[in-house]
């Protein structure tokens, strides 16, 4: 079904490290369709947000969000068009669900990982706060980076060797 190139590629990083940028990238060079969260939160959830942010209500929906993702994801596998998930992929349980589900379906994984130096990063998220340009879907405060990249857990080994991937840069 899927010869010796991976069809689902999972893009993790913490905030600022350029996901989604590099998500975009791989799907031009691979002819994948890209999978963004931030897109997929914004579009289906932001207008219906608590106007307290609550961070169980936007897992809640992460989660619905993925499972239609890696549904959609099969689709394209059984018809050879590999994916890009640009889903954050914060921590190892999330980056082995899908992975796991992936390679359930009879699709082959690639694990891409970028990270950056913090303060590089928050310089990007500051910066894209203040273009509003392509990769821009809502104001991250400084609070809310910290939060978020207390959340990251670069991936292991172990992990990395089960997933099939390695560092891309950042």
């Amino acid at each position: 079904m899927h010869g010796s190139a991976p069809l689902v590629h999972l893009v993790c990083g913490p905030s600022g490290a350029g996901k989604t940028t590099y998500a975009r990238r791989l799907c031009d060079d691979i002819g994948g369709v890209h999978f963004s969260i931030d897109d997929w939160m914004t579009t289906l959830f932001a207008a219906d947000a608590p106007p307290v942010p609550d961070w169980n209500w936007v897992v809640d929906r992460v989660q619905r969000n993925e499972s239609q993702i890696i549904a959609m994801t099969v689709q394209l596998g059984r018809l050879n068009i590999p994916s890009v998930h640009d889903l954050g992929f914060l921590g190892r349980d999330q980056r082995v669900r899908v992975a796991g589900a992936a390679r359930a379906a009879g699709l082959a994984t690639r694990l891409h990982i970028l990270d950056l130096d913090r303060e590089e990063r928050w310089r990007r998220v500051a910066a894209r706060n203040a273009e509003k340009g392509e990769t821009y879907r809502l104001t991250v405060t400084r609070p809310m980076f910290d939060f978020v990249d207390r959340l990251w857990q670069p991936p292991s080994d172990d992990e990395m060797a089960a997933v099939g991937g390695g560092y891309a840069g950042g």
